[in-house]
């Protein structure tokens, strides 16, 4: 199923982007370039692994992973995470734990586009991504 994610993806529209990074701790000024950045993310599976490219001017990221096995991650905005990565239906739910805190990104495929939501205790921001 995660074949159903595995394409280059371009964002096209973020709604509640800055409230969800201001809950995180981020600072201004990364905000202020998180919110102007659209990020081109190229999702692939390489043998048994899932690859995650995140690129944008401000920054380049790549994760790779296991479905359902712990890995370490330092975030976008720079946070040392233990993470996790699980295919729940139709959605890969991604787990970030850091400091005691916790934050879930939930990405699906809806009308052929990659809905991406940001949960972080009430605050929740959605992202939405088209194929480049």
């Amino acid at each position: 199923m995660v074949e159903a994610f595995c394409a280059t993806w371009k964002l096209t529209d973020s709604q509640n982007f800055d409230e969800y990074m201001k809950a995180l701790g981020v600072g201004f000024a990364t905000r202020q370039v998180g919110n102007v950045t659209k990020p081109t993310v190229i999702i692939s599976q390489e043998g048994d692994k899932v690859v995650i490219k995140t690129q944008c001017t401000f920054k380049n990221i790549e994760i790779s992973f296991h479905l359902g096995e712990e890995f370490d991650e330092i975030s976008a905005d720079d946070r040392s995470c233990k993470s996790v990565v699980n295919l729940d239906g139709d959605k890969l739910i991604h787990v970030q734990k850091w400091d005691g805190k916790e934050t879930t990104l939930v990405r699906e495929i809806k009308d052929g586009k990659m809905v991406v939501t940001l949960i972080f205790g009430d605050v929740v921001a959605v992202r939405y991504y088209e194929k480049a």
